[in-house]
């Protein structure tokens, strides 16, 4: 049989390949495609990988991700935020430093930061940007959920290659019972369940060790199953933002994007929500 018919034979899936990877990209980029009514700003100066400073000296907090965090104060710069950092520049700068910001329904943090999803004027949105690199963490703060769906999918391309933060040990999730009340910062924590209950307008998921994760009553409507008995024994990977009170350690979480789920500890993790 002739090289060219071996040949033909092969064009159908390496057509199909490409074909499957596009519509991944084309439904991807849909999912984050830039709302016609957009404020165009211009970036000034960009001090880490989730927050820029406009020329007007307005400071926005790109919403939907968390990237490692720069030096402050006396603490080190943590791993990959100099990276972070400098595609978030490097992004902008190739486009003239110019974006195009759709603000959140919560427009403002108690920082005084203003909250927004930023796109470039080619449509590239910033924070699906880096989080497909691995350098940020998709965070969901509700209400500013919007474009939530596109931020996961973005993240899990770079997980699943294990990519930047996904695949850097200083990055890795820590076991409940191996942090103390020191512990601070944005964090992975993963740890078997052995209490849930509810008191003082939350309910609450104690892991093993003096760990909690708190989950206030005005955000269980996020929650299509709110924990509950049946989550005791089950291992669970929470990220958020950690502080102490009481005794242990405690982190809010307000959406179930911030939750996985396993079986076991040897189980693979299922997401409590799902795009």
């Amino acid at each position: 049989m002739p090289p060219r018919r071996s040949g033909s034979r092969k064009a159908p899936w390496v057509g199909a390949f490409f074909l499957l990877l596009g519509w991944q990209q084309i439904a991807l980029a849909g999912s984050c495609a830039r709302p016609a009514a957009a404020e165009p700003v211009l970036v000034r100066y960009v001090p880490d990988g989730d927050t820029v400073i406009l020329a007007n000296n307005r400071k926005i907090r790109l919403i939907g991700i968390n990237a490692p965090e720069a030096q402050q104060d006396e603490q080190p710069a943590q791993a990959l935020a100099i990276e972070a950092r400098d595609r978030l520049r490097r992004l902008l700068f190739a486009q003239g430093n110019k974006a195009l910001a759709v603000y959140g329904q919560d427009d403002e943090d108690r920082h005084g930061r203003y909250l927004a999803h930023l796109w470039l004027p080619d449509g590239t949105n910033l924070a699906a940007e880096l989080l497909r690199n691995g350098l940020g963490w998709a965070v969901a703060i509700p209400p500013n959920t919007r474009f939530l769906d596109c931020y996961i999918e973005s993240e899990r391309m770079a997980r699943d290659a294990a990519s930047g933060v996904w695949g850097h040990r200083d990055h890795a999730a820590r076991a409940s019972t191996q942090l103390n009340l020191r512990s601070r910062g944005f964090q992975r924590v993963t740890g078997r369940v052995v209490r849930v209950n509810h008191g003082g307008g939350a309910t609450w998921v104690n892991l093993e060790g003096r760990f909690a994760v708190r989950i206030p009553d005005e955000d269980l409507r996020w929650f299509g199953h709110p924990p509950d008995s049946s989550w005791i024994g089950t291992e669970l990977e929470v990220r958020g933002w950690l502080y102490a009170a009481k005794g242990e350690l405690r982190v809010t979480v307000r959406h179930p994007a911030a939750l996985e789920r396993k079986a076991n500890a040897a189980a693979g993790p299922t997401p409590v929500y799902n795009p």
